[in-house]
């Protein structure tokens, strides 16, 4: 399934699941930007077998996947919204595992490739 049918799945779904609480990142902004497309791709690529939690982050980008939270939080993370500081700290409290910082360093290195 392309990406951008994932991200707007997965983005309505997290607007469905969250509400509109004013700190998600609207679906069409992604839909239509394709840095964040191509942002996510790399982040599949390249990082896809490191893990958050205990999924893989392919997984966790994948569309038969019912975790929104990650996504909603990359998005955030690409467009600016939070700074890479909050953004480990909101991944790392939604999956306490204590393992993520290998994949958390990985996404950071793909946002410095835009």
């Amino acid at each position: 399934m392309p990406r951008a049918t994932l991200s707007a799945s997965l983005f309505i779904a997290t607007i469905v699941l969250h509400g509109c609480s004013g700190d998600l990142v609207a679906p069409d902004s992604i839909i239509e930007d394709p840095g964040a497309e191509a942002f996510l791709d790399r982040v599949d690529k390249v990082c896809g077998k490191l893990a958050i939690g205990n999924q893989p982050l392919s997984y966790l980008l994948d569309v038969n996947g019912n975790d929104t939270y990650f996504i909603d939080e990359s998005s955030k993370f690409y467009f600016g919204k939070v700074d890479q500081a909050t953004f480990a700290d909101d991944i790392n409290s939604f999956y306490p595992t204590g393992t993520n910082q290998a994949a958390l360093d990985c996404i950071v290195a793909q946002l410095g490739e835009n």
